[in-house]
Parts: structure tokens; C-alpha cells; sequence
């Protein structure tokens, strides 16, 4: 069988991307403890104080950090592998095509499979079924083009997932973040305004970072879903030019190889 593309590729990106989270997310909490034993205002004379807005966001808002590093790594390892060089590369098509209409179809076989591709490999899963028939050819690659569209569109999911959860976590910290303010403020004889309004900005930090992760997230993943669906058609057309030899072949050895209908008998004259 020819094997999905990239697997070993795909195997240590998804590892580096973790490795990288890990270590970046390690780092927020224990950058978390020294910013949290800092105490201020997040505008100081209106400047803005960077470690006074890192620890104003609390736990959830390192973890929302945290998510936002593995959505740039996500980006970063989706930018390398979903682009037409590595999905539908240039030159193959044409190789892989020479040698089928030459019948050499055991090179072209070994080609799919040394030049791994989404490409090559629904050409690859054709050429296995091509002994059985042109409709059993053009079924397996249509099986095997929905397979690697599926594969591709739950890869970018995760994106789709941080965009979702950003804002969640986001609200889940400004909630808890008024639920103290309110305390606070509940427990002072006179409390004034100016009291209240610090916890209140610092309640909504935590919004804004989750906003930060999932308008990012929400736009990579609608580029790569709509670059997904652009390679994915012009894979299935390349490959059907690709078999397109192939396919007359078959279907002029099965004309061949049709019986030939057998000869009316001669029409009897009428009795007089």
C-alpha cells in the first residue's frame, strides 16, 4: 500500500510544536510567581506596565498566553506542510504521467511512493486498483482524495478549537475577576468609585487576552481551511489528467475484449 504522506515529517512537527508549548507554558508560571508578588497599577501616568497587566490577568490569563504560543507554533508548522509544494508538487504530475502513458506503471508506483504528496498518493491508490477496472480505479481515488481532505481539515481543527476556548477562558477570568472586585467593594464602610474602577480594568484583562488568541486563531484557521479546499480540487483534477492514459487503455482493452454479437440468422422467404 502506499503510504499517507509525510508521516514521519508530520510525526516530529507535531513534536516540536508540543516540546514548544511545554517549555514556553513552564517558563509563564514561573514568570507568573515573580509578577504576581508585584503590586501596582496596570496604567502608571498613562503608560502602560507590561508585568502590572501579566499579573493583573492571574492563572488564566498565563494559560491563555500558553495558548497562544502553541496557536503560533500551529501556524508556524501549517504554513510549512499545507502549501502546494508539499501537497501538490510541481514536476510530478508530468513525470508521473509520461511513465503511464509509456505502460510503465510499476515505475510509476514507485515514484508516488518515493515522492510522498498528497498528490502522489491518491495517484499511488489508483494505480493499485487499476487491474480491477477503470470504475474501481476512479473509486479508490475518490476515497482516497475525501480521506486526505478529512485528514487536513481535522489537522487545522486545533485552531479552531483555540479560537473557541480563548474567549472562554477570557470571560471565565473576568467573571471571577468582578466577583472579587464586588467583594472588595462590599466590604468597605465608604467605598468610592475610584476604589471600585482599578478591579473592574483588572477584571477585564483577561477578556482581552483571550480576544488577542482568538482573532488570530479564527483567521488562520479560515486560510488554511479555504487553501485546504483549493489543493484538494486541484490535487482531484490533476490526478484524473494524470490516469487519463491509463483509463483509455483500460477501456480499450475492455472493448477489445468484448464478445462480438452474434450473427442474425437469414430471414426464410414466405410460404406461397
Amino acid at each position: 500500500m502506499t503510504a499517507v504522506p509525510n508521516d514521519r515529517s508530520r510525526d516530529a512537527a507535531s513534536r516540536r510544536v508540543l516540546r514548544t508549548f511545554l517549555w514556553a507554558f513552564g517558563f509563564l508560571l514561573i514568570y507568573s510567581r515573580v509578577a504576581l508578588a508585584a503590586d501596582g497599577k496596570i496604567f502608571d501616568k498613562g503608560q502602560l506596565d507590561i508585568r502590572e497587566l501579566l499579573r493583573a490577568g492571574g492563572f488564566i490569563g498565563y494559560l491563555t498566553i500558553g495558548l497562544s504560543v502553541a496557536m503560533v507554533a500551529l501556524i508556524v508548522e501549517h504554513l510549512l506542510t499545507i502549501r502546494r509544494n508539499t501537497l501538490v508538487p510541481r514536476g510530478f504530475a508530468d513525470q508521473c504521467q509520461q511513465l503511464i502513458a509509456n505502460g510503465q506503471l510499476v515505475q510509476a508506483e514507485t515514484l508516488c511512493r518515493e515522492q510522498a504528496s498528497l498528490l502522489s498518493y491518491v495517484v499511488g491508490i489508483g494505480l493499485q486498483e487499476a487491474d480491477l477496472g477503470v470504475n474501481s480505479m476512479i473509486k479508490a481515488m475518490e476515497d482516497a482524495i475525501a480521506e486526505q481532505a478529512a485528514r487536513l481539515t481535522r489537522k487545522i481543527e486545533y485552531l479552531s478549537l483555540i479560537g473557541v476556548i480563548g474567549p472562554m477562558l477570557g470571560l471565565m477570568g473576568t467573571v471571577w475577576g468582578m466577583i472579587q472586585a464586588f467583594a472588595e467593594f462590599a466590604e468597605k464602610a465608604t467605598p468610592r468609585t475610584s476604589d471600585f474602577a482599578p478591579s473592574i480594568s483588572e477584571a477585564l484583562v483577561t477578556t482581552l487576552f483571550g480576544l488577542i488568541v482568538a482573532v488570530p486563531a479564527q483567521v488562520a484557521f479560515a486560510m488554511f481551511r479555504n487553501r485546504i479546499d483549493s489543493y484538494i480540487a486541484e490535487a482531484a483534477v490533476s490526478a484524473e489528467t494524470i490516469v487519463a492514459p491509463l483509463k483509455r487503455r483500460l477501456a480499450q482493452r475492455k472493448a477489445e475484449a468484448k464478445p462480438a454479437p452474434p450473427t442474425p440468422p437469414a430471414a426464410e422467404g414466405r410460404r406461397p
